[in-house]
């Protein structure tokens, strides 16, 4: 690899007006099929929540508020194993703050994070402590956002966690920490199986930690076993469910993802595809869209839909689900120190008894009542004061 291969280039978003015309255009030409024929969301997004959706993206919808924010902060494109990986990077203005690269997932983007930035870079903002600083790299996964589009097999999450190492390193961390959930959490998991001597502890919002007997039954939906306690059986129940009734869209995208062209040629199929996808999260948008104040705003769900509209990336990104052979909720081992936050309205709320099994080095569980799961995105403050407790001992 030579020098050049290593540079780090300033990146800037400048979306085309026409683009935006031309989004709002195909938005008011939304063939409509009839609403739903029952009174819940049982059959998919109900189509008063996309109607309202679709009105507010065309009418009141800004999306240069949203690009105004990516560029007030330091955005970058750098070339890792032959591939354009984008970044967000912004250094604390305090000492020895502590690097930290954070990990989104789908249907996420960077998007999900912006809302930590500030408080971890600057915590003495919202009245912590400068000891509590943080460095944040935030990267774009390959084929979402800016980033490029793999064109070669491979890119999987371990693939992806190698390209992480190289980046941080690359940005003249010498020791650094990461967080993820959903697919920020296999590859936050990953990077700590590479055992890269730099990478020091990691956080995860979605932690792998199902016992394969446990993970068996939930599948086969069977009753939950009598052994478990209240923790272990609410997580069981949880599991069942999202096995039963949500899990198609992985499905698809694990076995066909080049097939949903329809998805990625409309924004409100698109839309949908990424609202369906828990019933806790649809829960929440679609009360936003009612009118109710919630963790998520309205442009808080339209800036990432809107983001992965203009970078055209739902094939793209769809395609890390047939790339992965990685079990989604079995424990990896992690061999290095583990911290977790344990969401109330996570696909799973991980008990501690599976957590402690999973994460043998774990330093820190936190168990909320609220928040599903988008935490950095629904429930920022938890999140960050989560971060600032797990890692105080590493720094």
């Amino acid at each position: 690899m030579t020098q050049l291969d290593n540079a780090v280039h300033p990146f800037r978003v400048n979306i085309p007006e026409e683009e935006l015309v031309d989004l709002r255009r195909r938005i008011a030409a939304t063939r409509w099929p009839e609403r739903e024929t029952v009174a819940d969301p049982s059959q998919g997004v109900q189509l008063a929540t996309i109607q309202e959706l679709a009105r507010y993206w065309v009418t009141d919808y800004d999306w240069r508020k949203c690009e105004a924010t990516l560029n007030a902060l330091p955005q970058f494109i750098t070339e890792i194993d032959g591939l354009d990986i984008h970044f967000i990077h912004v250094r604390s203005k305090h000492d020895n703050a502590l690097p930290l690269i954070v990990t989104h997932g789908w249907p996420g983007s960077i998007i999900e994070q912006l809302k930590i930035i500030d408080p971890l870079t600057n915590p003495t903002t919202p009245g912590g402590s400068a000891s509590d600083a943080f460095d944040i790299v935030i990267p774009s996964l390959p084929g979402h956002g800016f980033s490029a589009a793999p064109t070669e097999l491979g890119w999987d999450p371990i693939r992806i966690a190698k390209a992480w190492v190289v980046l941080m390193k690359r940005l003249g961390y010498k020791r650094f920490v990461a967080q993820g959930g959903d697919w920020g959490n296999a590859v936050t998991e990953q990077m700590s199986l590479l055992g890269a001597p730099e990478l020091i502890g990691i956080h995860t919002n979605m932690p792998a930690s199902v016992p394969p007997d446990i993970d068996k039954a939930a599948l086969a939906n069977a009753p939950a076993p009598s052994s478990l306690s209240a923790d272990e059986k609410h997580a069981y129940e949880q599991l069942a469910y999202f096995y039963t009734h949500g899990l198609g869209y992985a499905t698809e995208m694990a076995n066909r993802p080049q097939t949903i062209y329809g998805i990625g040629d409309s924004p409100v199929g698109m839309a949908a595809w990424m609202i369906d996808h828990d019933a806790s999260s649809m829960a929440l948008i679609t009360r936003v869209f009612d009118g109710q104040v919630e963790g998520l705003t309205r442009d808080d769900v339209l800036d990432n839909a809107t983001l992965y509209w203009l970078t055209n990336t739902t094939i793209p990104a769809a395609r890390l689900y047939w790339e992965s052979k990685l079990a989604f909720f079995a424990p990896k081992n992690v061999p290095i120190l583990a911290a977790v936050s344990a969401f109330a309205e996570e696909l799973y709320q991980a008990p501690r008894s599976w957590t402690e099994r999973a994460y043998p080095k774990l330093i820190f569980y936190k168990k909320h009542d609220k928040g599903g799961h988008f935490a950095a995105w629904e429930q920022p403050e938890l999140l960050v004061s989560d971060l600032r407790a797990a890692f105080r001992s590493l720094r």
